[in-house]
């Protein structure tokens, strides 16, 4: 309740400062709502979490594929070595 109450006082505020739409307000009370567990959706924290995996697997990915790349580099080179006389 007390989140609600913050929320709608500082909404209050920027809507009358001019800092913000009533859509954008609108936004963070549903925000606000989620992380307070008054309404269905993800968290900002497990929201920003799984944005931080999912760039992990990405550059892990990318890694990968340069050590693949280099290891049949490799692989070639000492197979081209192998057979010059």
């Amino acid at each position: 309740m007390r989140t609600t109450l913050i929320t709608g006082a500082a909404a209050g505020l920027a809507l009358a400062a001019g800092a913000a739409t009533a859509q954008t307000l609108n936004e963070w009370v549903k925000k606000a709502e989620v992380d307070a567990g008054k309404r269905a959706g993800v968290p900002i924290e497990m929201a920003e979490r799984m944005r931080a995996l999912e760039r992990e697997v990405r550059e892990l990915r990318q890694a990968n594929e340069i050590l693949r790349k280099a290891s049949a580099y490799f692989a070639q080179a000492e197979l081209d070595r192998r057979f010059k006389p």
